[in-house]
């Protein structure tokens, strides 16, 4: 989330008479983030204050948009804590602002936990399983546009910014993905997956004393795509689940995770199988978007690019990891 589009007043206010949700009390640009435009936007109707995020999509064009509005819709319908997409008063989902197709979402209740322990792990595991299932049946489908077609182009793209090891590393590693991905993942169990499911991207409400951690919602659904589960399993374990310095895995939080996520769709054992080599994917598709970012930026009201370093950090151990031999061996 970023401000690449600046909005007037007047605009605001002509777009939201579109929208049964009341009166405009206040707006804010909302800095953290990189991808699209968004504002905190918070109405009054019927003397109740309401909270909203506005969305206006930098990148992805009206042709893309009904995938992801509707899949937080769906989920939204199934009991996922995500954010619900309000309908204009002619019950389209997104809507043109300042030359942008634009949507709102409720806002949901809660923080991020940027520390997260074996508790929000646990609690992660669970709902993330859960939203799997529930996507099962959603029937509208899009490839993964972040998937091995990004990025093998994108690989290409960048390269050219890297110093030797750097440039070693990427090649190395795209050549692999791009040779064992198809294979690989032809059998694994796929549907909607979230894409970005950072820590970031997930809001924790406070419990009291002692009770677990209350994972209160899940939001920006906007790099979400059909592709396997278990890339979404191994994104959520290569932010949850390491230590930041090194990037190295911690396997509590790791296993915790899993545990969790097991209890609700236990894996099958090509998924296990192929798991190492998911989680390095899931490293070199973060490395590759925040090398794209930092080296060739869009130009925006505010925006602080993400340092790509941590990720190339977090690939070397996944590679690593990879050529250990497996506990018990």
């Amino acid at each position: 989330m970023a401000v690449y589009t600046a909005l007037e007043q007047d605009a605001l206010l002509g777009w939201l008479d579109g929208h049964a949700v009341g009166a405009l009390l206040s707006w804010s640009g909302i800095q953290s983030g990189i991808e699209n435009t968004n504002y905190f936007v918070t109405t009054r109707d019927a003397g109740t204050e309401r909270y909203f995020v506005l969305t206006l999509f930098e990148r992805l064009g009206p042709e893309q948009l009904p995938y992801y509005l509707s899949l937080m819709e769906h989920l939204s319908a199934r009991g996922i804590p995500c954010p619900a997409p309000q309908p204009d008063r002619s019950g389209a989902l997104f809507a043109m602002l300042a030359g942008k197709p634009a949507a709102l979402v409720t806002k949901l209740a809660g923080r991020s936990v940027l520390v997260p322990d074996a508790a929000h792990c646990t609690a992660l595991g669970t709902l993330l399983a859960r939203m799997h299932l529930a996507g099962e049946d959603f029937t509208i489908r899009q490839p993964n546009l972040r998937g091995i077609d990004w990025w093998v182009r994108t690989a290409a793209a960048v390269r050219d910014f890297l110093d030797d090891a750097q440039r070693a590393l990427l090649d190395s590693e795209a050549a692999l993905q791009a040779a064992s991905w198809a294979a690989t993942t032809a059998t694994l169990p796929r549907g909607p997956i979230h894409g970005d499911l950072f820590r970031d991207n997930a809001l924790f409400v406070d419990a009291p004393d002692g009770r677990p951690p209350v994972l209160g919602g899940v939001i920006d659904f906007y790099f979400a795509g059909n592709d396997v589960w278990l890339l979404d399993i191994a994104i959520c374990i290569n932010d949850w689940c390491v230590v930041l310095d090194s990037g190295a895995l911690d396997a509590v939080r790791r296993d915790a995770f899993l545990a969790a996520y097991e209890r609700e769709r236990p894996l099958r054992p090509a998924e296990r199988d192929a798991l190492p080599l998911v989680l390095r994917a899931a490293a070199l598709r973060f490395w590759l978007s925040r090398l794209d970012d930092f080296h060739r930026p869009r130009p925006a009201a505010m925006l602080v690019p993400h340092d790509p370093t941590h990720f190339e950090r977090l690939l070397r151990e996944r590679r690593h990891d990879a050529r250990a031999p497996a506990p018990g061996h």
